[in-house]
């Protein structure tokens, strides 16, 4: 494997947690590039009777915020202009711009759409810093490693799954909630 395939591949494993719309169909499940808009949902039934739905709707919010500003940085291969410090820890922070360093030397940016459908799955709220665990659906059929130089598209590898489970982690610091790390293997192996 090259090092531009390394590169991408790497950037599709860690940024396979970024976007929204884990859809299975055709080209009408692809999510869409326009960020969420900024009403909050309509709770479900089953959120009304969850004493905890709002803070998890927070997690959610936070974490497609820095889904949207990841995605900006990997189609350019560089954070600056993005607000991921607004979203994300300093040690997650570097988990992005190691992957960016490995795209830009290898002259590869992201092009076309990551799919996720991300829920939280633990919430600890009593603890002395509030934390979330998020599992996420990682869809990688809309997504591209694109070689700038060469001018072409890089085929992921085909051993890599399509769909796969990941995880994140969150915590919550002073009203707001930072993503601390990112685990592309945290589904191990999973598909969904």
């Amino acid at each position: 494997m090259t090092i531009r395939q390394r590169a991408g591949l790497c950037g599709a494993v860690t940024f396979v947690l970024v976007l929204t719309g884990c859809g299975g169909g055709g080209d009408s499940a692809k999510p869409s590039a326009a960020p969420p808009a900024a009403s909050s949902p309509t709770p479900s039934p089953s959120a009304s009777t969850d004493p905890d739905a709002a803070e998890k709707t927070a997690v959610l919010a936070s974490y497609a915020a820095m889904a949207r500003e990841q995605m900006k940085a990997y189609r350019k291969a560089d954070a600056t202009g993005t607000d991921l410090e607004k979203y994300v820890t300093t040690e997650a922070l570097g988990q992005i711009r190691n992957d960016l360093a490995h795209m830009k030397q290898a002259g590869t940016v992201v092009r076309g759409e990551l799919g996720h459908e991300a829920e939280v799955t633990a919430l600890d709220m009593e603890a002395q810093t509030p934390t979330a665990t998020l599992s996420d659906c990682v869809d990688l059929s809309g997504y591209e490693t694109y070689d700038v130089k060469a001018k072409k598209v890089i085929p992921l590898p085909t051993e890599q799954p399509l769909r796969y489970v990941m995880t994140a982690t969150a915590e919550r610091w002073d009203g707001r909630w930072m993503v601390t790390d990112i685990d592309p293997q945290g589904g191990e192996g999973a598909t969904c």
